[in-house]
């Protein structure tokens, strides 16, 4: 934790506000530039140490520090507004970070301190009971409530990450289903064809068994990635396969939408399943950059190296805000992942955003 410019500018119109108050007012006591030094202190690390700063404010008001005083002909005490508003404000604090959840113990000692301050305010000051009440009551519970909602946000957000996981591994699910489908009906045909040629007498041609290897290795592979996937009932399997070879066909969509697009790929043969989740990597961020850049160009390489295939999307379009819990980006990540790649997504120092991933290949398929 660290100091935000937020603390510094809410302490900066703190003391001002003091300073304020003591050149139009003048109360009488030489001592509040040490307690102005002191508020100022607890309200610039409050958030560090919430708890240590509520401390000096709960006991702050006693009569023991205060003495009667007349201010325009009206009796009073010489406790001045600005040491009120720096209570509140910590305790403000003791309530967000600090909140009695689930029976913590530093979350009854904040609340503690509360009722203490509210203690002494009404000892000192029995004939205002509703102000000894609100003013430091007010603050924690709004706190508090906010400190709530914050944690329900959070919760909310995470759940719906986990949602969006899981439905991005259903459709992987459903595609690699089809990969194994097509890799297992070319291993029948093939072993129909050895089975047919054996019963008639004939040699059996050794390209037929590599190609039933070669199928069953990819059928293998492709099923040891969905172990684990979870596939929705009523799922559409009906979709065609696409690939990396149908890149043209995207960005020529993506150029009617109004980008400037550059490709750069370099062809390579790759196993069917990376193939998919390539183009849909590309795919996504080509929609990204469609609903977030605005008028950008585009540049998409496609390239294999000694490590994988590497993959490429940059813009030159506006700045864009990137939050973990978006959709598209989990996706991207939770497809490089399923093949032991990964995937980067982020701004770029001279503008625009840059998509860039890297999938593992099988050895063979490098040589």
């Amino acid at each position: 934790m660290r100091l935000r410019p937020t603390d510094l500018a809410l302490t900066g119109g703190f003391v001002l506000f003091a300073l304020t108050e003591e050149y139009l007012i003048a109360m009488p006591g030489r001592w509040w530039p040490l307690v102005l030094a002191l508020s100022a202190a607890t309200v610039l690390f409050r958030r560090f140490v919430p708890l240590l700063a509520m401390t000096p404010h709960a006991v702050e008001p006693t009569s023991v520090f205060y003495s009667p005083a007349v201010i325009a002909g009206e009796q009073t005490v010489n406790f001045r507004l600005w040491q009120l508003v720096g209570t509140m404000i910590v305790i403000y604090t003791v309530g967000r970070h600090v909140p009695p959840h689930g029976f913590q113990r530093r979350g009854l000692i904040g609340a503690g301190l509360v009722v203490a301050t509210f203690v002494v305010y009404l000892a000192n000051d029995p004939g205002d009971p509703m102000a000894a009440l609100f003013f430091p009551l007010a603050p924690y519970v709004l706190g508090v409530t906010l400190s709530v909602q914050a944690r329900r946000i959070a919760a909310f957000r995470e759940q719906q990450a986990r949602e969006a996981i899981l439905e991005e591994r259903v459709r992987i699910a459903r595609e690699l289903h089809d990969m194994v489908a097509h890799s297992v009906t070319v291993m029948v045909v093939q072993a129909g064809a050895v089975r047919r040629r054996l019963d008639a007498g004939l040699p059996v041609d050794s390209e037929l068994l590599r190609g039933i290897e070669s199928s069953g290795r990819e059928a293998v592979g492709e099923l040891r990635r969905t172990l684990g996937l979870l596939r929705g009932e009523g799922a559409d399997a009906t979709q065609s396969p696409v690939g990396l070879d149908r890149l043209d066909e995207l960005i020529a969509q993506v150029r009617e939408a109004g980008l400037t697009v550059t490709l750069r790929q370099q062809k390579h043969p790759v196993p069917p399943a990376i193939d998919l989740s390539a183009y849909r990597i590309v795919q996504e961020a080509l929609t990204n950059v469609l609903r977030h850049a605005g008028p950008a160009r585009v540049e998409v390489t496609v390239g294999v190296e000694s490590d994988g295939l590497h993959l490429e999307v940059v813009n030159d379009g506006r700045p864009v805000i990137v939050g973990a819990g978006g959709q598209g980006l989990i996706g991207m990540r939770e497809r490089a992942t399923l093949f032991g790649g990964e995937l980067t997504a982020r701004p770029r120092e001279k503008g625009g955003f840059a998509v860039r991933a890297r999938l593992p290949l099988p050895v063979a398929v490098l040589r």
